[in-house]
Formats: C-alpha cells, structure tokens, sequence
C-alpha cells in the first residue's frame, strides 16, 4: 500500500496511506438489509431509522466497528455496528458537503479520527471532533462553486477515485462532471469527463476491470484497468436496461456480480458479469442509493421522497 506524502502548508501530518477497498467490502451503506444466498431471500427490514434526506456513502470501519454514513446536504453519521440504535449515533455539521469518506492507514495519534473526505472543493481531511476540513488537494476554487463531489471509492493500491457534479443547490445537475484520482503522492488526475452523476465506483474481484455508474444515463460502463499504473482504457457499456432505470450506488460480489441500487424504482438489482440481471431485492422505500456487503448480510441507504404510495411506504419515515 503506498503512503501519501504531504507538503507543510497542508497541515495535515507527513504521512497519508489511504486505505483500500477489496472486491467484498467496498462502499457500505445501510438502511434495510437481506440474506444473501442464490436464491436471494427477501427477508427485508429496516436495519436503524436516521433522520435525513439524501443518505448514502456508508463506510464500514473495521478497526471501530461502526459504520459511518454521509446525508450529502452537510452531515456525516456513524452509528456503532454493534448497537444499531438511535442511541448509538453521532452526528458531525461539517462545514461544506461531504459526498464520500474514507480512513487513511497509520494516520498517528494526532490525526487517528479524521477520515479523508471527497468535500466541496476537493479532497479534505475531516475533524470529526469539529466538522473542519483540512483540503489536501483542491481540484478548483470557488469560481465553481456550483460542483461537489459524489461517490468515490479507494482502489487496490490506495488510490481515491472520486466523481464530481453539479451541485443540485445551485443548478441541474448537467454534462459538466469529473471522475478525478488523488494518488499516494497526492498527484491529482482528471480521469473521465464529461459526465453527469458519477456514481457507484468500484473493481472486479481479479481487479482487471473497474465499473462506473452515470446514474442519468442508466447506464453502467466498464474499463479495462491497469492495477499497477492506474491508468483505464477501452470505456463500453456493461449494463444497459430495457427500461427507463436510474442505477445509483453499487456493491460487488465475491462472484464479480454487480448489486446496483435503482434510484425511484424500489430496488436492488444482481448484474452478471455478462451484463443481465439475474436476480431483484424489492424494497419499501421508493430511492434505494447504494448496496454494500458485511458478510453475508447486504446493507442499503436510501433516499427521503414525500410521495405516498402504498407499495413504498417506508420512503418517507423520517423527515
């Protein structure tokens, strides 16, 4: 794993190593959760009710068995893992919109709770005592003011991938997006663009392969990827539905099986490696964002809609 170095005007301590995802435990985010064996079961229920509007960007801390979730409006939410209850949340009003975290390896006392974060401007490391973010790397100024980072996810050597949008306070969210890569040596790379909601990033288990959600498109997109070098080529499509279908977050089975979040259709949705849907958990809430696997249990966020209707009536629980 490679170490990030650095400078002095960051303040941020001599030492970054960002911690990588493997092909079993990615991105995680939670609100119901289901059995996952080949017939799917559909043993779905609420995991913890969080109050919130656009919840997603789970992350599973090993080392702190807890779960740390961001509302993409201005909140990142941990909850202990152990005790999933209201009592055990801890809310941080951080101080621009936070899209995606992560841990960094052998961060030292000093720095041991503050997460990287794909942030407003950039990549920023997080006070969670405080909500203040420390950028690292800012990719613009505020002359764009109207982006912000979305999803993201570290690849097998350490590297933050992270996509950027149009930042839905101020405007549609339209073809202006960025999939950037911040590398251990905080060498900043404009990897893809245009694009419109880069979401659900992730790696094949023989880590050849990388796959990218634009959910717009409803498309999900494929590249040959260069473990050693970062580098990806060969851009195509690996899932194109039938149907109009909003595809958002994704997680990635030990089989190489993609578990794509369907964004105002209620579900989740098992893609081959060939492409095909081969399997649907039906959820309760109308805006599934994004799957992740502990185990073998498969954890979903969602999104708060207003709308009644009785085949989602746990879309709007919470205001």
């Amino acid at each position: 794993m490679a170490e990030i170095r650095t400078s002095t005007v960051n303040k941020v301590g001599p030492f970054l190593r960002i911690l990588p995802v493997s092909h079993r435990l990615a991105l995680f985010h939670f609100w119901f959760f289901c059995d996952w064996c080949r017939s799917i079961d559909q043993h779905v229920h609420p995991y913890i009710d969080i109050a919130g509007t656009l919840l997603e960007g789970l992350y599973h801390d090993v080392a702190n068995n807890e779960f740390r979730l961001v509302d993409t409006f201005g909140q990142i939410v941990t909850v202990e893992f152990v005790v999933p209850d209201i009592e055990s949340l801890s809310v941080v009003v951080t101080a621009a919109a936070v899209g995606v975290t992560a841990n960094i390896a052998e961060a030292g006392e000093a720095n041991v709770d503050q997460p990287i974060v794909g942030a407003k401007l950039g990549f920023a490391r997080l006070d969670r005592a405080t909500g203040r973010l420390s950028y690292i790397r800012e990719v613009w100024g505020e002359r764009k003011s109207r982006m912000r980072f979305n999803d993201g996810a570290a690849d097998s050597t350490g590297r933050f991938w992270a996509g950027v949008m149009n930042d839905p306070k101020i405007q549609s969210p339209g073809p202006e997006g960025v999939l950037f890569r911040l590398d251990p040596d905080l060498g900043l790379h404009r990897m893809l663009s245009p694009v419109t909601i880069p979401n659900g990033i992730g790696w094949n288990p023989a880590d050849d392969t990388m796959y990218l959600i634009d959910s717009p498109t409803g498309k999900i997109f494929a590249f040959d990827f260069d473990a050693a070098t970062g580098a990806i080529s060969n851009r195509h499509v690996h899932f194109d539905p039938s149907e109009p279908l909003e595809p958002d977050g994704f997680a990635m089975d030990v089989g190489g099986c993609i578990w794509s979040a369907i964004y105002g259709g209620g579900q989740v949705v098992r893609i081959s490696p060939e492409g095909t849907v081969i399997g649907q958990i039906d959820l309760p809430t109308r805006n599934p964002t994004c799957p992740a696997f502990v185990g073998t249990k498969l954890f979903i966020t969602s999104a708060k809609d207003d709308r009644d209707n009785e085949r989602f009536p746990q879309s709007n629980a919470r205001k």
